[in-house]
């Protein structure tokens, strides 16, 4: 780029230029059409407007300051000044030879004419001191090619490409209240951009590979394309990614998500027990007063769904079948109507109803409860999502559950994938108390080599997150202090969909010696994190920093897994694999997980008969309507969402 893409506009004084002409004698020239003389015999003169010859429109290439020598000539010989004017002429000087140039060498990318065009505009009056006469000219400055030049392992910053995009957006931001930043650029800025900044802050950043952003820079389509490659591409251990979490979600679906739990959808978690034929989905849970839960249909935990919109769910086939099913789980906007066949649990016929999706606002904490037991009573609840609005809702479930007096608590993380790290550490906090929390840190930041001892973001020194024993103001006012529950220990219900700020409740717990027990099947395993960046009304996550407990403890890639033996590995917990099981309630105690930990708990310590030796995990698909990923390349396979996991909100 020639110019840096900050736009700063100069304010320059023009140049007067004088041409002098040739000849013409001494004294000053007479008006025209005026008589010098009022003799017969004295002949009238008149004088004539010098004129500008040749072009009057021209092409440059950015990076030059020349534009054209011009040349005007009076017909009287007379000497003739220039003069500029117009709405782009701040832009351009002419020297006393006539010489047309930029004051500072126009870049294509980073347009300052009027128009935002790259065609400046200019008004060039000619005068003989007496006479004049003004011409519009034009100057179109064209895309330099060789600017554009791949250079592999060289990086601007990726501030000289930030908010110049394709398709700009106009308005007001409305997570700032001022316009949105976005300025006219392409596509190829957007890729430059994702490229820099990748390689400041992607965790892993000398494991991408330097990819040409020219080669994916006609379209949007190509941008996210692009973006995808952004990332390693390295297993662990295991076999498994090394990155399985590299997500965008446009800016305005995912500030409506994270700020308000606000999603498109019928407000229904669906359960993919099979994707591929047989398929078989199941309900997971549904949010109170929603279109999945009022009018006709009333779903509950465990109805399966036999048909969607005339296709059968366990064996249609081809891609109209499976498009027909995805765009009905999955409603890209609201007032969508779909027809749906279900088989409720426990019942042997099937009923049929339609839905129309919704703007849904989630309720991440439901189902908080007290089961009475020999021992004392015994805490549980539903969380789902660290959203903003669970700050307020988490609270009013630990006050209801400590003025029960509640002896253990079972907090069911089976379907959370995580969120703002900060509501994480409220939990941990409300669970452990003050005497376990009392000068421990919750989590330590580590990001990649280059910002050993300073967070890239924020620009202050990497400081531990706490664990937080007030209100933040997520949806509570700031400060008040939170309740606690005091146990020196915490049941977690788990799958594969509890993820990155959840598996930091457990981590950061056991790093001060609170007893975790897990009940159910392995973690996703995320001790990784992310803000979340906006640039063109796309908003990235790219892992940026892993998370480590007060002990230094962080290396659970693999997730953090239940046994019933002696755990041999620190990703180990003590517990037991339980199946989900959908054919009760969740929060029932015959529910299998729930039961297990009664029965842990009577026991001794031991799992029930029944624990499963090897459990598939199930994909859950989540319903947020914030874009889908394909969960294999299989022909007939069900399209699965993704969502963020672990997130820490940029400083304002």
């Amino acid at each position: 780029m020639l110019l840096n893409h900050f736009g700063h506009r100069i304010s320059l004084l023009f140049v007067l230029a004088l041409i002098q002409g040739c000849g013409g004698g001494g004294g000053s020239a007479p008006t025209a059409n005026t008589p010098q003389s009022s003799s017969p015999t004295q002949q009238v003169t008149t004088n004539s407007a010098p004129t500008l010859s040749g072009e009057k429109s021209f092409s440059v290439v950015e990076g030059q300051l020349r534009v054209s020598d011009l040349v005007a000539t009076d017909p009287d010989g007379d000497s003739v000044s220039m003069f500029l004017a117009g709405e782009d002429s701040e832009y351009f000087s002419i020297s006393a030879a006539g010489r047309l140039s930029f004051v500072s060498a126009a870049d294509f990318e980073n347009p300052l004419d009027f128009n935002k065009d790259n065609v400046y505009k200019i008004s060039l009056r000619v005068s003989d001191g007496t006479n004049s006469r003004s011409y519009d000219l034009t100057v179109q400055v064209l895309d330099d090619v060789s600017d554009n030049i791949f250079q592999s392992g060289v990086f601007e910053p990726s501030s000289n490409f930030a908010d110049f995009c394709g398709v700009p957006r106009t308005g007001t931001d409305p997570s700032t209240d001022e316009p949105y930043l976005d300025q006219p650029g392409e596509f190829r800025d957007e890729n430059d951009w994702l490229r820099s900044w990748s390689n400041e802050l992607y965790l892993w950043y000398d494991e991408i590979e330097d990819v040409n952003p020219a080669l994916y820079a006609d379209s949007a389509e190509e941008v996210a394309e692009y973006f995808g490659l952004m990332k390693t591409f390295e297993k662990t251990s295991s076999g498994a990614d090394k990155d399985k979490f590299h997500f965008s979600y446009g800016t305005s679906e995912w500030l409506a998500y994270s700020t308000g739990g606000v999603t498109s959808s019928y407000g229904v978690q669906w359960a993919v027990l099979s994707g591929s034929p047989p398929r078989e989905v199941a309900v997971a849970f549904v949010e109170p007063n929603t279109p999945a839960s009022t009018g006709d249909a009333v779903l509950e935990r465990g109805a399966r769904v036999i048909e969607v919109d005339g296709v059968n769910v366990e064996d249609g086939s081809g891609q109209d079948a499976v498009d027909t099913l995805n765009a009905a789980f999955y409603p890209s906007e609201i007032n969508e109507t779909h027809e749906f066949v279900v088989r409720d649990l426990g019942s042997t016929t099937t009923r049929t109803f339609s839905m129309t999706s919704a703007e849904i606002t989630s309720t991440p904490v439901q189902n908080v409860k007290v089961i009475p037991t020999a021992s004392g009573p015994v805490g549980y609840m539903l969380f789902n999502d660290h959203i903003k609005p669970a700050e307020k809702l988490l609270v009013e479930a630990f006050e209801s559950l400590k003025e029960s007096s509640v002896v253990d608590l079972v907090l069911d993380l089976r379907y959370n994938g995580g969120g703002y790290l900060a509501i994480a550490s409220q939990v941990a906090y409300m669970i452990a108390g003050s005497s376990a929390a009392s000068g421990r840190n919750f989590e330590t930041l580590q990001f990649n080599d280059k910002h050993p001892t300073t967070n890239p973001v924020t620009g202050g020194n990497i400081e531990p997150t706490p664990f937080y024993n007030t209100t933040i103001g997520f949806s509570l006012d700031e400060g008040t202090e939170l309740p606690t529950l005091d146990l020196p220990r915490v049941y977690v219900l788990t799958n594969s969909d509890t993820c990155s700020a959840s598996e930091a409740i457990i981590n950061g717990l056991r790093g001060i010696d609170i007893e975790v027990i897990q009940i159910g099947n392995t973690t996703c395993g995320k001790p990784y994190g992310f803000y979340g960046f906006d640039n063109c009304g796309t908003t990235y996550f790219s892992i940026q920093f892993r998370g480590v407990n007060n002990k230094g403890y962080g290396d659970y890639t693999d997730g953090f897994k239940p046994v019933s033996a002696a755990p041999q590995e620190d990703h180990e917990i003590p517990g037991c694999v339980i199946a989900d099981d959908f054919d009760h309630l969740l929060g029932d105690e015959n529910e299998a997980r729930l039961k297990a930990v009664l029965d842990y708990r009577s026991n001794g310590g031991q799992c029930p008969s029944s624990e499963a030796s090897s459990i598939s995990d199930l994909d859950i698909l989540r319903t947020s309507g914030l874009g889908t990923f394909s969960a294999g390349a299989e022909e007939d396979q069900l399209d699965v969402p993704e969502y963020p996991g672990r997130l820490i909100e940029r400083p304002k």
